[in-house]
């Protein structure tokens, strides 16, 4: 029972949709990072903050931003899909945001230990600094997965808004 309900989650395209769109997300900034060589963001440098502590990034937006998709909102979709397919029904409210949570908790877990994996390597980038994260943000990653169980939900509002909006412009009479 257990296998074919992971089997029908990755087989779901909700589940891939959210995992390769927060990867890309994910790896945006890096990406910038690596080409420009540079720790600074192009336009997100107007929202830098200074190191708080060792727990508070200095790219505290960034971080906000990107962790709402991956590993937590990936994370998030995929416990909703799993839950729901072993338990062979429509989630209630409560039920979903439980199996969001727990979701979002395992991604991010792994994604911590895979990260944690890279930082004892010590690879350097272009900038001089390490490219994976330091440890001691790791508390603060599992702060902003548990908030992004309601990514998928403010998502689909906007884009249900989005949807409607187009539709009522598309239809609008031209005044003559």
């Amino acid at each position: 029972m257990y296998l074919s309900a992971v089997a029908k989650t990755v087989r779901s395209k909700r589940f891939w949709i959210w995992q390769l769109v927060g990867i890309i997300i994910y790896a945006m900034p890096a990406t910038i990072r690596l080409a420009t060589g540079s720790v600074y963001l192009p336009l997100l440098i107007l929202f830098e903050v200074p190191w708080i502590g060792h727990f508070i990034p200095g790219n505290l937006v960034e971080k906000i931003l990107v962790n709402a998709f991956f590993p937590g909102a990936a994370g998030a979709i995929a416990g909703e899909l799993l839950y729901s397919n072993l338990k062979s029904l429509t989630l209630s409210r409560r039920q979903k945001y439980f199996a969001r949570l727990g979701g979002a908790m395992l991604w991010t877990t792994a994604w911590s230990l895979f990260q944690f994996w890279g930082n004892m390597q010590n690879i350097a980038g272009p900038w001089g600094g390490n490219i994976f994260e330091y440890p001691m943000v790791y508390p603060l990653n599992f702060l902003l997965a548990s908030l992004s169980i309601f990514t998928p939900t403010i998502v689909g509002f906007a884009k249900t808004r989005i949807i409607n909006g187009y539709s009522r412009l598309k239809h609008k009479k031209p005044e003559s």
